[in-house]
């Protein structure tokens, strides 16, 4: 957590809003493997992380709302029964739908005031969105004694998303983002919405992510192309999601679905099943097969699930070009964002300032690298 963020949000909040706010730190996450598995039904293996959104939060007496985006320097009032999305992109849907989806759920909020500001890196895949509808959730919840769980929060910024963002997203960010643990991984299980803590100790070994800074146009559309091509797929079996398929059941219709879906589906089975193997391989220390887990997931997601983009694929194939580096995979939605490292500690910062030339060279562009650690989920901060 960020205790510069923190400060920035409440000192702006008392000289806009001239009273206290309750203060929330609602993080961002990697994904150590299990990607596009989430809306399937399948194992994710998320983790938050030091980098998210903080967000100061109180009630209002000026018969509105009024949120206020400190990054974007944006500011947006409006009335809690007129409420409805704005235009496609816009940063407000996620405080809106947030707030919509409570409303659904026949619980009453009162107005408020809202000031936030993230340092998760833009674009990164690292779920500043779900960060952001948690610190909502979970600041109105306190606010006005909602008596929510934390699950059923997550499930309100879900809703959040599908309805007013139009992302159909599973619940893996923004479930990691409340329910992360300091130095674990989640073994998360997306069909009972229960998961199991694994600290997280490589020993010689870090997470080392590098950002390509591109975010291609089609991320959003194609994630919605896929998700849908997963669920044509699950009904043809007649099957609730791809988590209950395996691969002889997918041959059974190979005939009956293009080849470029039956590969997507061959994908989220195999990548089901990979996300297991590795909470295996983290429970016997077992990092070379961690490693290789991670690239051969890197591999579907390039070649069958096709959501990778140029940029990802040469930062891994610079990764596997270095023996230090045990694994190497994009993560999150695609398109652009981050590749995730398993790379020996001696070799970090040396890895990072070659690949980081070779990127300039071959795509005239900076990318990013950063070091995260592990953090706990959404929380106030006293």
């Amino acid at each position: 957590m960020s205790a510069t963020l923190v400060k920035e949000v409440k000192e702006h909040f008392i000289k806009k809003f001239k009273t206290h706010p309750l203060l929330i730190f609602s993080p961002g996450r990697i994904n150590i493997i299990g990607e596009h598995t989430d809306y399937n039904g399948g194992f994710v293996f998320p983790a938050a992380v030091d980098k998210g959104i903080a967000a100061a939060i109180q009630k209002s007496d000026a018969g509105n709302c009024t949120a206020i985006a400190l990054d974007l320097d944006s500011t947006i009032e409006f009335e809690l029964d007129k409420l409805k999305p704005s235009k496609e992109g816009s940063w407000e849907n996620y405080v809106f739908g947030v707030v919509a989806e409570i409303q659904n759920r026949n619980k009453v909020i009162g107005d408020f005031n809202i000031i936030f500001k993230g340092n998760i890196p833009g674009g990164a895949g690292m779920s500043s969105s779900a960060a952001l509808e948690n610190s909502v959730v979970f600041g109105l919840n306190e606010l006005f004694d909602l008596g929510l769980t934390k699950t059923e929060m997550i499930l309100i910024s879900q809703k959040a998303e599908h309805n007013y963002v139009g992302v159909k997203c599973g619940i893996m960010d923004q479930y990691a983002s409340m329910f992360g643990i300091k130095n674990n991984a989640l073994l998360l299980d997306c069909r009972t919405i229960e998961s199991k803590a694994y600290e997280i100790d490589f020993k010689e070994h870090q997470l080392m992510l590098i950002n390509t800074n591109v975010k291609h146009s089609l991320s959003d559309s194609a994630y919605n192309d896929r998700r849908s091509a997963c669920e044509s797929i699950a009904d043809m079996l007649q099957i609730e999601t791809l988590r209950e398929a395996t691969e002889q059941d997918l041959e059974q219709i190979i005939d009956k679905v293009t080849p470029e879906n039956y590969q997507k589906g061959l994908y989220v089975i195999q990548e089901i099943e990979r996300t297991q193997k590795a909470a295996k391989a983290i429970e016997n220390n077992d990092l070379e097969k961690l490693g290789a887990l991670m690239y051969g997931s890197h591999s579907g997601l390039q070649h069958q699930y096709k959501v990778s983009c140029a940029e990802l694929d040469f930062l891994v194939d610079q990764a596997k070009k270095n023996k230090k580096v045990l694994g190497a995979r994009m993560m999150g939605g695609g398109f652009g964002g981050c590749t995730i490292n398993l790379i020996a500690k001696e070799e970090a910062k040396a890895f990072g300032k070659s690949v980081s030339k070779a990127y300039k060279n071959k795509f005239h562009k900076e990318c990013s690298v950063y070091f995260i650690k592990l953090s706990d989920g959404t929380h106030l901060v006293k």
